[in-house]
C-alpha cells in the first residue's frame, strides 16, 4: 500500500475547514508531438498555486487539444509539504494501454466475504491515518505490521480457498468495481499462488484504476514469493509492460515496481517489448522530480541497458541522475549506419 491522496474527490468541501492544498510542481508525462508547455498552460497551476477546481473538467480540456485522445490528472502528497499535481496525456498513434471489456453481472459473494473484507479496510483506513502502514510480502501477499490490520489479514487465506470460485467469478465479470477489487484482493491469500495468477493478470487490464492496482499489488507480492523462495510461479510480464504507457499514474507505478521484482525471470521477449514499446515512458518518469516516483523506472533502464547496479546506485546517490541517463540512452539508442 502507499498513500496516494485523492484530493481532487474532496475539494467540493475542502474550503469549508481548510485552505486549499498548494502545488509544489507539476510533471507532465505522455508527452511526444504535443508541446508539453500547452499541457501546463491548459492545466494552468504554477509552483505555489492551488489545484484546479475539477479533475473531470481539466482532463476535457486536455482531450480537446489537437492530437490528445484521453488524459488523466492527479494529485500526489507530498514533496516537502506540497503536492504534485500530475498531467498524463495519450497522444494519437502511441503504445496504448488497453482496458478489457467487463461483462457486467451481478455476481452474490458470501457475507463472511465482505464482512471480512469491510474489516479489514476499516482497519487500514485507521492505519493509513496514523502512518502505519508496512507491509510484509515475503509470503507472497501482504501481512502488514499494523496489529489490527494484520489480524483481519489472517482470514483471508481460508476464505480465498472456500470461496475461490464465486472471487474469480467476482474478478472477471462483476457490474461493482469495488467487488472486483475485494475479489483480486483476497484471490491474492490463496494457497496455491499458480492457481489465480491468469485471473489476477485479467484484472491488470480492469477498466477500473482500483481494481488494476489490486490486481497489480497482489501479483507483485507473488512475484516476491516465487523470486525468493523459487516457487516456479510464472507471471506474464506483459501487461505490467503496457501499463508503463498509460495516462494512470498509478498504472505506471505498478508497471516499473513490479518489473523491477521480475527482471532476473524476465524473457528476452519481453525486455524486447520494453525496448520497442516503453523506454520512451521510463525515461520520462526517470526524470520525475518527486524521486520515489523516479527511482523505479531509473533502475529498470538500468537493467535494460545493462549497467552494473551498483553503478546505477551510486550516480543516484551522487545526484548525477542525468549524466547516468545519458549513458543509458546511448546504450539503448538503435546503432546508426
Amino acid at each position: 500500500m502507499y498513500s496516494v491522496c485523492r484530493i481532487f474527490a474532496l475539494l467540493a468541501v475542502a474550503g469549508s475547514v481548510c485552505a486549499q492544498p498548494r502545488v509544489g510542481y507539476v510533471e507532465v508525462f505522455g508527452v511526444r508531438e504535443v508541446s508539453k508547455d500547452r499541457i501546463l498552460r491548459v492545466v494552468g497551476t504554477e509552483a505555489g498555486g492551488v489545484l484546479p477546481k475539477s479533475k473531470g473538467e481539466l482532463e476535457e480540456k486536455l482531450v480537446g487539444l489537437d492530437g490528445v485522445v484521453a488524459a488523466s490528472v492527479e494529485a500526489f502528497c507530498c514533496e516537502e509539504g506540497r503536492l504534485v499535481l500530475y498531467a498524463g496525456i495519450q497522444e494519437r498513434g502511441t503504445p496504448l494501454f488497453e482496458y478489457r471489456t467487463v461483462a457486467m453481472e451481478t455476481v452474490e459473494v458470501p457475507e463472511e466475504v465482505t464482512g471480512a473484507y469491510g474489516e479489514f479496510t476499516t482497519a487500514l483506513a485507521r492505519a493509513a491515518a496514523a502512518g502505519d502502514v508496512a507491509e510484509d510480502l515475503t509470503q507472497g501477499h501482504s501481512l502488514m505490521r499494523n496489529a489490527e490490520c494484520r489480524q483481519a489479514q489472517m482470514r483471508f487465506p481460508d476464505l480465498a480457498g472456500r470461496h475461490g470460485g464465486v472471487l474469480k467469478a467476482a474478478l472477471e465479470r462483476s457490474e461493482d468495481p469495488g467487488m472486483r477489487a475485494m475479489a483480486a484482493y483476497i484471490l491474492g491469500y490463496a494457497a496455491d499462488k499458480s492457481k489465480v495468477v491468469d485471473e489476477l493478470q485479467g484484472g491488470l487490464r480492469d477498466p477500473e484504476q482500483e481494481v488494476r492496482m489490486t490486481s497489480a499489488r497482489a501479483l507483485r507480492a507473488i512475484s516476491v514469493l516465487a523470486r525468493d523462495k523459487g516457487k516456479g510461479i510464472v507471471i506474464r510480464a506483459t501487461w505490467f509492460v503496457e501499463m508503463l504507457n498509460s495516462v494512470v499514474l498509478g498504472d505506471r507505478l505498478e508497471g516499473s515496481r513490479t518489473l523491477n521484482l521480475m527482471f532476473d525471470e524476465l524473457t528476452e521477449g519481453t525486455v524486447a517489448q520494453i525496448k520497442e514499446r516503453a523506454l520512451p515512458s521510463l525515461y520520462e518518469m526517470a526524470r520525475w522530480r518527486h524521486l520515489a516516483h523516479a527511482l523505479p523506472a531509473y533502475l529498470l533502464l538500468g537493467k535494460v541497458a545493462g549497467v552494473a547496479e551498483q553503478d546505477v546506485q551510486r550516480e543516484w546517490e551522487a545526484g548525477r541522475r542525468e549524466e547516468m541517463l545519458a549513458r543509458m540512452e546511448k546504450t539503448l539508442s538503435p546503432k546508426k549506419k
